[in-house]
């Protein structure tokens, strides 16, 4: 935003999102717009294909239904942090991290923001025509242009998409995830003995990851929520009951049938009217793509507050729907995973800052001044990351991961340790952020 006063958002806007950064934000939506668009963006099918990698085999299924639970909440809870502060200071994402890093700095997370948002959007039009292509026996080039050309049209109209979504979809969604449950849980389910979760912690990292990720596009949609409470509760207890479900979901399929993976949404599918039920997810999976694009369009104009965001939409859901044709994006996911390890730290650092520490006024204006300090505990925090967890990559990447490897070896970290890489780098960058961030905050507030 400027460092002026915003103007209220214009008639062209017909009473959506504003179209730059020059406008005040609407605050039209409540606690139920809130929980329905992030209870429909946790009901993904990304999260029962994700529960190969936090089901613990030969362990009984309480201990990664537990896991599961563990993990959510807290994920959950540091979304709907990010979420809250969305909807008190009435900016987007990206802007709401100049009052952490300051102007010139938060362009670092916003065009990390950007890379990660376009791959996910491109990630999920993949899914979306894999999925579609897999259950209507159809080529997948028609639900890539399909799935992409509705989410770009969702992100010219997002708080409208917001309201239908939180209306109607998320009942449709809940419908069908409910029949599907019925259905896997319709015979006894057999001994645990598939899944390639190494520990109680892995299990719980990978679940973690998923609201996180969500985190620097939060306040991109609840700068629009009335209340500071509505947006946390929205957030945390909306995606929070909806992974438990997915991921929950997605283990009793893999118990059940021996399915991993893709083959989870086939066995799914096997079911009586699973066709059906799946073909649902598929229509409410394409809310995801929509965020992602409009998130991109919005953390854009961080950069450049002026860009109007509808020609943003377009050329964003144009690119990803033209990458998700032309190539592997299956082999892009580890990159995008190393890009969500970069925001987990960050977000250590900014809840500190923002709700533990004095900090008088949250400065998010053009003006902002930098706090270069900060950058230190998010560093620290990626590299005990990395340390805990290297992001895997095959091929052309390899070096990446062995060089992290033998750093590993180097400090005496054994390679399968067991810990929960997210938690490892949340407790680092809190306690330098402490460190770095508190005599300064004590002799600010000295001098007011």
């Amino acid at each position: 935003m400027s460092s002026s006063t915003p103007v209220p958002s214009s008639a062209a806007t017909g009473g959506d999102a504003p179209l730059t950064l020059e406008e005040a934000p609407a605050r039209t939506l409540g606690l139920r717009d809130a929980l329905g668009l992030w209870g429909n963006l946790g009901i993904s099918l990304l999260l029962p294909v994700a529960a190969t990698f936090v089901v613990l085999p030969d362990r009984p299924l309480g201990i990664t239904l537990l896991a599961i639970v563990v993990g959510a909440v807290i994920g959950s809870v540091l979304l709907g942090l990010g979420a809250a502060a969305g909807a008190r200071e009435g900016v987007p994402g990206m802007v709401l991290l100049r009052g952490l890093l300051g102007r010139h700095a938060s362009a670092l997370p916003t065009v990390l923001n950007l890379v990660q948002c376009v791959g996910w959007a491109t990630f999920e039009i993949v899914i979306i025509a894999e999925a579609a292509s897999r259950a209507l026996d159809a080529p997948r080039w028609p639900f890539v242009i399909a799935a992409g050309v509705l989410a770009t049209l969702m992100a010219l109209r997002p708080l409208g998409v917001v309201r239908l979504l939180a209306r109607y979809a998320v009942w449709l969604a809940l419908a069908a995830v409910a029949y599907l449950f019925i259905q896997v849980l319709a015979d006894p389910l057999p001994p645990v003995t598939t899944g390639v979760a190494t520990s109680f912690w892995t299990a719980t990292d990978i679940v973690i990851a998923l609201p996180i990720s969500w985190f620097p596009l939060a306040a991109d949609y609840t700068r629009h929520v009335r209340s500071g409470r509505a947006a946390f509760t929205g957030a945390a207890v909306g995606y929070g009951l909806a992974t438990v479900a997915m991921f929950t979901l997605g283990a009793f399929a893999l118990v059940a049938y021996g399915a991993a993976g893709l083959d989870v949404i086939d066995a799914l599918l096997a079911v009586p009217f699973g066709l059906l039920a799946v073909l649902v997810l598929l229509v409410v999976e394409v809310d995801e793509a929509f965020a992602n694009v409009y998130s991109t369009a919005v953390s854009a104009q961080n950069l450049v507050a002026r860009l109007d965001r509808r020609v943003l939409a377009v050329l964003v859901g144009g690119s990803a729907t033209l990458i998700a044709l032309v190539l592997d994006v299956a082999a892009y996911e580890p990159f995008l995973f190393l890009i969500g390890a970069v925001f987990v730290p960050l977000i250590a650092v900014f809840v500190l800052v923002y709700y533990v520490l004095p900090r008088g006024i949250w400065d998010v204006s053009d003006t902002a001044p930098g706090r270069p300090a900060l950058l230190l505990p998010w560093a620290a925090g990626f590299v005990a990351y990395q340390l805990t967890l290297p992001t895997y990559f095959a091929g052309p990447g390899a070096g990446w991961t062995a060089w992290w490897g033998a750093r590993q070896a180097d400090l005496g970290i054994d390679p399968a340790n067991g810990w929960s890489a997210s938690l490892v780098s949340l407790a680092v960058a809190s306690v330098l952020t402490v460190v770095v961030a508190l005599p300064s905050a004590r002799r600010a507030r000295a001098t007011r």
